[in-house]
């Protein structure tokens, strides 16, 4: 790369400025020309992006994937609980400690506080203007919660679209707040999901022994019949998988997401928000703080979630023990380690070795919701019964592999995509839906032909 790119690409990193990535601004200014005299509201332009921002997103859209695939490949009790189903020794053991040390919660959490951030930087933009953004962002949440359903009751019963639209629909309210008052009601409304397990741990001290053992079975330790029946589902066609899948996303989207997901992600959006306004995600911030954020998670939060592991194990992963009491460790103690991996992708972002790998982070999160689905297309392609039908018959040392494969293809795909579109195609599709036109999606030069 020649010392002139370099310096402009560093330049842009260090100061969270605009970022054109080889865009024509000719044609896109003859674009934007034709639009109505740009009375209404626009999307934020390829060279308006604030670059720590996508590269951040890429990271933890990567980083999800280790612990979606379990759900994707196993029976879904052995996502919460990792003696339900699979082997749990040597290499598969090594496999799921690093994942819930270093991923579980951790990445969306991440993931969850830019989405706070990115509601804040899309609003504050069109605000600036003198124009309202209520109902531009309210129609935003509106198609992401159509997306997630289709998502959820179609392919992925793990679908987190639907709850992030949701969410979104009420932390907008609080975007105008100072950075404190958002931190400390952050903090409140995430201790309200923690509260609620601790509650019905408690009270499921009083439950029949009857019912506290179907819900044992269909939460953490499925039968040997029930687990054979979910395998069979999965390695099936697609209307067999439907009753599991149906099942599992009205459980997610009503239950589960009112004692548990609305606190929790809802929580970490104020608190995105919060840190967007002080500079966090943007590295205005001194230095000292990002390695303040790593040291952190490396003496509180990994130590905290590693030892509530060990209480775990010593409990024999007892259902009212770890379901309901054990997960406060982690729950608590994954926001932290999450900051340290948000200190560590600041600091990466300044290191001239490390631009080859910031430039295609950077393009998979411009790409997040397109790259996204593509995880629930290839996993259910590997492991469902209407593609290879691996579902129940791959340890986690080799889903480990499945998604190192994916990962390399994302960072290797979506910069060549990018040079060729503006967005990736989900991204376009929600855009233009969301702003009432359609936006531009190939790159051409004013005589049609295709900006190389």
């Amino acid at each position: 790369m020649p010392a002139s790119a370099r310096d402009g690409i560093l330049q842009a990193l260090a100061q969270t400025t605009r970022t054109a990535n080889g865009m024509n601004d000719t044609a896109l200014a003859t674009n934007q020309s034709s639009r109505s005299n740009t009375e209404r509201a626009q999307p934020i332009a390829e060279k308006e992006r604030i670059v720590t921002l996508d590269v951040l997103r890429g990271f933890a859209l990567l980083g999800i994937l280790p612990m979606n695939i379990q759900y994707f490949s196993m029976v879904s009790a052995a996502y919460f609980n990792p003696t339900a189903y699979g082997d749990l020794h040597g290499a598969n053991y090594v496999v799921w400690l690093l994942c819930h040390l270093l991923a579980d919660q951790k990445f969306m959490t991440i993931f969850s506080m830019l989405f706070g951030a990115g509601i804040l930087l899309m609003t504050s933009r069109i605000e600036a203007t003198g124009r309202p953004s209520a109902a531009l962002h309210y129609r935003r949440m509106g198609w992401l919660i159509l997306f997630g359903l289709a998502h959820s009751y179609l392919l992925w019963s793990g679908d987190i679209l639907y709850s992030y639209g949701m969410c979104g629909l009420v932390v907008f309210l609080f975007r105008k707040l100072r950075p404190r008052t958002l931190l400390i009601l952050g903090c409140l409304t995430i201790a309200v999901a923690s509260a609620s397990l601790t509650s019905y741990g408690l009270w499921s001290r009083h439950w029949p022994p009857a019912q506290l053992q179907a819900v044992r079975e269909h939460l953490w330790k499925p039968t040997p019949q029930m687990v054979a029946d979910e395998i069979a589902a999965y390695q099936g066609s697609w209307t067999k998988q439907m009753p599991y899948r149906v099942i599992d996303s009205v459980q997610m989207e009503t239950g589960f997401f009112l004692g548990f997901t609305f606190w929790r992600a809802g929580g970490l959006m104020l608190i995105g928000m919060a840190l967007f306004k002080l500079g966090v995600f943007s590295r205005g911030r001194p230095r000292s703080l990002y390695w303040m954020m790593i040291v952190v998670a490396l003496l509180v939060g990994l130590p905290v979630t590693l030892y509530g592991t060990h209480r775990d194990f010593a409990a024999c992963w007892d259902f009212q023990y770890s379901f309901f009491f054990g997960a406060n460790f982690n729950y608590w103690a994954s926001i932290l380690v999450s900051l340290g991996w948000v200190g560590a992708i600041m600091l990466a972002s300044q290191a001239e070795v490390l631009l080859p790998l910031t430039q295609r982070l950077a393009a998979v999160g411009r790409m997040a919701f397109s790259n996204y689905i593509m995880h629930t297309i290839l996993c259910t392609a590997v492991f469902y019964g209407y593609g290879l039908g691996l579902f129940g018959k791959v340890e986690r040392v080799w889903q480990f592999g499945v998604v190192l494969i994916i990962w390399t293809a994302q960072l290797i795909v979506s910069p060549i995509w990018l040079r060729h579109f503006y967005f990736g195609p989900l991204e376009w599709l929600w855009r233009s839906l969301t702003y009432w036109q359609w936006e531009p999606f190939r790159r051409f030069t004013r005589v049609g032909q295709e900006v190389p």
